[in-house]
């Protein structure tokens, strides 16, 4: 019994510095949506930080999905708020090891861009710019809106034997939280 508490101690002191010391997990840092002509449009950074897991799987030519949601929305005091709008851009990031690059593809616009190291790919791929949202006029000045944006790690695209491990490891929950904010008009 000593023996085994004493192994319980171990674990219990060291656990949280082991947790720490691999932080991952993706946070939208800020949001915002200015008008250009007669639209709003989306700019927004986000932190990208991959486990070791994701890591390793891109390092063995695994693409990863990003899904970055957005939503505007319409306060309504006596109803649920109403969904003006609901879209979202979709990132492919992959290693091709022959090139020594990693690649992005903008699935929205297919735009594709090489980079020679995970940092400037995630880099890249944390600044979002220029995405129309919403049309001036659909917005009435009298009304409250607010919009929100949360990125996700689409864990369905990844190939079929990785999926169970997927649902259940916390090192592929790497989805944001939603970035609110008030729209004004």
């Amino acid at each position: 019994m000593p023996i085994l508490s004493t192994l319980l101690c171990f674990f219990c002191l060291w656990w949280p510095i082991s947790v720490s010391a691999d932080e991952f997990g993706v946070v939208v840092k800020s949001a915002e949506m200015k008008l250009q002509g007669d639209n709003y449009v989306l700019a927004a950074d986000v932190d990208y930080q991959l486990s070791m897991r994701a890591k390793e799987a891109l390092e063995n030519g695994i693409p990863l999905y990003w899904i970055v949601q957005l939503k505007v929305l319409q306060h309504r005091d006596m109803l649920w708020n109403k969904t003006l709008v609901e879209d979202s851009i979709r990132y492919k990031i992959q290693y091709h090891a022959l090139l020594n690059m990693y690649r992005i593809k903008n699935e929205h616009t297919s735009e594709v861009t090489n980079f020679s190291t995970l940092t400037a790919a995630l880099d890249s791929m944390s600044k979002v710019r220029d995405f129309s949202v919403i049309d001036k006029a659909a917005l009435a000045p009298d009304q409250q809106y607010f919009a929100a944006v949360k990125v996700k790690l689409d864990r369905d695209s990844l190939p079929l034997p990785l999926r169970p491990t997927a649902y259940v490891s916390p090192q592929w929950f790497l989805s944001s939280a939603w970035y609110v904010w008030s729209l004004t008009n």
